[in-house]
């Protein structure tokens, strides 16, 4: 599989990651298993894991799985610290919390360090330089190799980055940022994007197949052992299902018909290859699920089925997120 830098580091990184949210709850040890050997036999490096998926359990089959079946110097982990279980509170920024979640983080994967390590939300409560530091001192302790941000929006994305370079003192620049981004989901592009761009920070994707629906199997009916038909999951694929979300999973369909390649594999590569993105984090149910995805590897669009694509799922971009002066 093909590397990557992420952002503007000596990070490299395959193209495609390994996401975990389901292990430990929907996915057990065997299947965790079968997928992990599938990505790296197939060159993939990227896993991306959080301290909330599974109440800690997704780390904690990671550790497993890499002391007894995969090297832990051939992966590059990544993992994310911030959410709180916590009705009253859903995010904690602060210093405390996140550095020992990190802790906790390192201790259920079995290593020292953890390669990116993620703010998993914005804190509106907790001063983001208090947030930041974390982030410093994570890494100057050789905890974490390097940092990011996750579900920041622009303003917050390009304050704490430009913080980071601008604050005195050894500061940990932003290497990543990770958000949801597909054909059905395209807001990163009205300021994420642009911001990430001029600021070297690569973007990880989440649900580059807009939490499944691309894929083209929710256009009949909902399979019954699909997440879509699942008690925890079933809201999260909800809102993809509308007339908007057709409309574009048919250009989808059409493309991939002409190509001669499944639906998967055109939203897979339409979001691989667009700007600024250095690797989508995948989810998959088993490891026939994970190949037929990792098969996109050998697949590039054509200019003209982009653009195609582009057209039927363009987002309304008006002021200010365009120049005034176009509009």
């Amino acid at each position: 599989m093909e590397q990557r830098h992420l952002g503007r580091t000596g990070l490299r990184v395959s193209r495609i990651g390994l996401g975990t949210l389901t292990w430990g709850r929907d996915t057990d040890e065997h299947d965790a298993a079968d997928l992990l050997k599938t990505f790296w036999e197939a060159g993939g490096t990227l896993v991306d894991t959080a301290d909330v998926y599974g109440d800690g359990e997704a780390e904690y089959l990671l550790g497993r799985l890499m002391e007894g079946l995969i090297p832990r110097r051939d992966l590059v982990i990544s993992t994310k610290a911030g959410s709180v279980p916590d009705p009253e509170r859903r995010v904690d920024g602060s210093r405390g919390h996140l550095l020992s979640a990190l802790d906790a983080s390192l201790a259920r994967l079995g290593t020292d360090h953890v390669d990116v390590w993620h703010i998993h939300s914005y804190d509106p409560h907790t001063p983001l330089e208090e947030t930041l530091q974390a982030l410093d001192l994570a890494v100057a302790s050789g905890r974490a190799r390097y940092a990011g941000v996750s579900n920041f929006c622009g303003w917050q994305l390009a304050k704490a980055a430009t913080w980071q370079l601008a604050a005195p003192g050894t500061r940990t620049r932003l290497a990543s940022t990770q958000l949801e981004y597909s054909l059905l989901q395209r807001g990163v592009e009205r300021e994420v994007l642009p911001a990430a761009l001029d600021l070297g920070i690569g973007l990880l994707p989440s649900s580059p197949l807009g939490r499944g629906v691309l894929t083209a199997k929710y256009r009949n009916a909902t399979p019954v052992d699909s997440r879509g038909a699942s008690e925890q999951l079933a809201p999260f694929v909800e809102p993809y299902l509308d007339d908007t979300a057709s409309r574009i999973v048919d250009a989808v369909r059409t493309a991939a018909d002409g190509l001669a390649v499944s639906p998967l594999q055109v939203a897979l590569a339409w979001v691989r290859d667009r700007p600024g993105v250095a690797a989508p984090v995948i989810g998959a149910r088993n490891a026939q699920q994970l190949t037929a995805a990792l098969s996109v590897e050998a697949l590039s669009l054509p200019d003209e089925i982009c653009r195609a694509l582009d057209d039927v799922s363009a987002p309304v971009h008006r002021y200010p997120d365009h120049d005034w002066s176009t509009l």
